[in-house]
């Protein structure tokens, strides 16, 4: 179930009045017990309506008024969104928040968010509803990180030695194969590669690019395979088996490792080689 969390403005609030050092840490607090328990998707504070704008529709008719607004009761001065198993689960959450306004009487409001399901009435066809899941699918691929990543076939040390000599590249991370926190699959890792580079990050301009030296020198340096983090498990799925289907091929399924909690490489139908990840803890992907 996912739930609006609604702050209610306050005098002090429209007035522009800061939070305390005291109420910003522990709100922050809040925040990442929230994180922590898989609940929160986002949060925010909002300006006083001194700085907000109104547009009343009436007919054809489209009137635009500047804050401030007076109805103090009716206006919003921050948000969350929450995923939650219930309403009785939001509500001891809200419990545990810290009074959102100092030394002020505040209210938080909970109000669950509609799903298409609610609509069939209205939409007995299902087209709105497959409208409104391939906008969803739109909007989850607008904030996809796509990376290339490079493989050098045992000849990554040198690519990187010439590209720093040549086009200034900073490497800003390398691990190699006998570094890994996690031994390789027997028969995976050519014999004589346990020194090789299993994993490079280097800049070029603005650009991030990875590399490898991959598992073996067998193949020739034949291109790159493009890298997407996602933020959604249910879409890297989805991804990873489109890539898969239609002559695509499955080089590593998905699957947990000590970098990602989510992780394949697959080959789609064109030869394009790809690689499909949950971003790890301390990364997320760019929004």
């Amino acid at each position: 179930m996912r739930v609006m969390v609604m702050v209610k403005a306050s005098p002090g609030s429209e007035a522009g009045k800061m939070p305390t050092e005291a109420l910003l840490t522990a709100m922050g607090k809040f925040n990442e017990d929230l994180v922590k328990a898989g609940i929160m998707e986002s949060g925010d504070g909002l300006k006083p309506s001194s700085q907000g704008i109104r547009v009343r529709f009436s007919g054809d008719k489209r009137t635009v008024t500047t804050g401030p607004f007076t109805e103090t009761n009716e206006l919003i001065a921050g948000y969350w969104i929450w995923n939650v198993r219930s309403m009785e689960e939001a509500i001891e959450w809200v419990k545990k928040c810290p009074c959102p306004m100092d030394d002020e009487d505040s209210d938080i409001e909970i109000r669950t968010f509609y799903t298409m399901e609610d609509f069939a009435a209205a939409d007995v066809d299902g087209k709105a509803a497959a409208h409104e899941h391939t906008l969803r699918q739109t909007i989850a691929m607008q904030k996809v990180d796509v990376r290339n990543y490079l493989f050098f076939s045992g000849r990554c040390d040198e690519a990187l030695a010439f590209y720093k000599a040549h086009l200034n590249v900073e490497v800003k991370f390398l691990i190699r194969f006998n570094e890994s926190p996690e031994a390789m699959p027997e028969g995976m890792l050519q014999a004589g590669f346990d020194k090789k580079v299993m994993h490079a990050e280097f800049t070029l301009g603005n650009v991030s690019v990875m590399a490898s030296d991959g598992c073996n020198d067998a193949e020739k340096f034949s291109g790159f395979r493009l890298a997407l983090t996602l933020a959604d498990e249910a879409e890297a799925h989805r991804i990873f088996n489109a890539l898969a289907s239609n002559g695509g091929k499955v080089d590593m399924p998905l699957m947990k490792t000590f970098w990602s909690p989510l992780y394949g490489q697959v080959t789609d139908q064109f030869g394009v080689g790809w690689m499909v990840m949950l971003p790890g803890a301390d990364e997320a992907p760019q929004q």
